[in-house]
């Protein structure tokens, strides 16, 4: 036996060998794009602000975080992430038992509808609240009821953005929950609330922990909603970079932030991969068609009627509010502001006619969809394959830690500073042999590094349920790496790259932060005018920033239709 042990060994060390080469393979190109994409220009607004001639100068930071401003900015940064968690559970967690259990008609168009707000820009989300309640918004022309001078507008808007992550992520797992083990503690004499807090909250539990962190980074990092809706009264650490970089030309103290900004980003995901992997624990899950049934009783209607007119006031509304001031024009309603999209007005604000920014948007969008589903679809592929045994002095799995890396780094985009990167892009990509500056190209793969996250997070689910024994039976029969893949996990993971696909266009579309300083003034994008026409006063410059956000709420809305479409259980993903 001493003999023959080596023997059987060697095989398996061979296999996790090649296993170990294919994942790197996989990986190199992600990597590559991930390091300098979005680390070089990041770590280069660090050194310029930390290292201004050339020595080192850490003691900004102590000065830059003992500023009374900078607290002030610090502070509202937390308190409104959490406050806008806290109400957004609040409202929220009825809307995913609801889509969990009840049965209804137009239920799979309700579901598309709340997550409309999800894939809009963030600076559309401010441009509907800001006609919602803002000046001569609907509630100051009702009841002379003005919010964007509070933090309420604030707050409100991020509950609108961020409904849908809670219905998915806590809806998604609640429609799968056995219901028979709540109804057997109920046999066993238990209330229902006591059934409920036994049994199915603590299933729920990571799940909602997920949503809550996910929400918490959303609006802890946010920016457009802010930007619009805060004005010069609040700000975010985000708002606050955008400041110091771009009016005041501070990179000082725009470096300390930003790393206050990471390190905070890097918690946050690291508590959520924590979350994840206790969610993926083994629970007894069903298909959602066993658990949903029409309301039964007063009770469960009044809930449902609830929910609904929750949903028709805070996210209907807002759009419905937008659409409508897009066409109210001084001498009624018309297509007057539509219309005057097409020409070039003598202000200045643009160099093109506002409507060319729906097809730069466009062409942009297309592009940047390529590039994440390219580096996204590498990046899931390397995190699904099995994990060698080979480990390290310390008894760890090489591969695990490979992994976890390689993971967190995938998901650092939807947190650190997009602003960072787009001014890094200005500052890091202006030679050769990367001159970028002056390509059209700077626009998609800034926006690609915010698709590639949510192209990872579709896919991975779906790849890593794929029968492993399927891979090994095709290598078996001689089939390569490349064409096992090909003839085993494409045809079943082709609808989830659609979706994937669908999800990184919409927020590609969306993008703003890094766009508003790398977009040429002679080929804005639709959120970068509508940001544009917001900053310059008068009647028809509003009337264009709601004329230019309705169409592309209808472009995010049609393509999310579509991805409702295509979605089922087992390839909706993390989305």
């Amino acid at each position: 036996m001493v003999v023959a042990r080596p023997e059987v060994a060697r095989p398996e060390v061979r296999r996790d060998l090649k296993g170990d080469a294919t994942r790197l393979g996989l990986m190199a190109l992600p990597v590559a794009f991930f390091g300098v994409f979005f680390a070089w220009p990041v770590v280069s607004i660090v050194d310029r602000g930390l290292r201004p001639d050339g020595a080192w100068r850490f003691g900004r930071i102590g000065e830059t975080l003992s500023r009374p401003d900078i607290l002030d900015v610090l502070g509202f940064t937390v308190w409104q992430a959490l406050a806008s968690t806290g109400l957004t559970l609040l409202v929220a967690l009825p809307g995913a038992y609801v889509f969990a259990r009840f049965d209804f008609p137009g239920k799979g168009v309700l579901r598309a509808v709340v997550t409309v707000p999800f894939v809009l820009p963030t600076v559309l989300v401010g441009t509907a609240f800001l006609a919602l309640v803002g000046r001569n918004g609907l509630t100051d022309e009702l009841w002379g009821l003005r919010l964007d001078t509070s933090v309420w507008a604030i707050l409100l808007a991020h509950v609108f953005f961020n409904y849908a992550v809670v219905v998915r992520t806590v809806g998604g797992l609640w429609s799968q929950l056995d219901p028979r083990q709540e109804e057997a503690a109920r046999v066993l004499g238990a209330s229902r609330w006591r059934a409920w807090r036994t049994v199915t909250l603590p299933a729920l539990a990571p799940s909602v922990a997920a949503a809550a962190l996910m929400v918490f980074l959303f609006t802890f990092t946010s920016f457009g909603v802010v930007q619009i809706l805060g004005g010069d009264r609040y700000s975010t650490l985000e708002a606050e970079i955008y400041r110091q970089t771009a009016r005041l030309l501070d990179l000082s103290t725009a470096a300390v932030l930003t790393l206050v900004q990471f390190a905070a980003v890097g918690a946050i995901l690291g508590v959520h991969a924590r979350t994840v992997r206790r969610r993926e624990t083994a629970l007894r899950l069903v298909a959602p068609e066993r658990t949903a049934r029409r309301p039964r009783g007063a009770g469960q209607w009044l809930l449902l009627t609830g929910v609904l007119l929750s949903v028709a006031l805070l996210i209907l509304l807002p759009l419905g509010v937008l659409v409508e001031r897009s066409f109210a024009g001084p001498h009624g309603y018309g297509l007057g502001y539509y219309r005057a999209l097409g020409s070039l007005d003598e202000s200045g604000t643009f160099l093109v006619p506002p409507l060319e920014a729906i097809g730069n948007s466009l062409r942009y969008a297309v592009a940047a969809t390529a590039i994440a589903v390219l580096i996204g679809g590498l990046a899931a592929a390397a995190l699904t394959l099995p994990r060698s045994r080979l480990r390290s002095n310390g008894g760890t799995p090489l591969a695990g830690r490979l992994v976890r890396g390689f993971d967190a780094l995938l998901m650092l985009p939807l947190g650190v500073s997009a602003v960072t990167v787009g001014f890094g892009f200005l500052i890091t990509l202006d030679e050769p042999p990367l001159d970028l500056r002056a390509s059209w190209i700077l626009v998609p793969l800034a926006q690609a590094l915010v698709g590639v996250p949510f192209v990872v997070r579709t896919m991975l689910p779906v790849l890593r349920a794929v029968d492993e024994r399927l891979r090994e039976a095709a290598a078996v029969l001689g089939a390569s790496p490349w064409r096992a893949w090909r003839e085993v996990d494409l045809p079943m993971v082709r609808r989830a790259l659609l979706i994937a696909a669908g999800f990184a266009f919409a927020v590609s579309l969306g993008e703003f932060g890094a766009t508003v300083f790398i977009a040429r003034p002679d080929s804005p994008t639709l959120p970068v005018a509508v940001a544009r026409l917001l900053g310059r006063p008068g009647e028809l410059n509003y009337g264009q920033a709601m004329a230019l956000s309705t169409i592309l709420m209808v472009v995010c809305a049609v393509s999310l239709l579509l991805l409702e479409r295509l979605r089922t259980d087992r390839t909706s993903g993390e989305f």
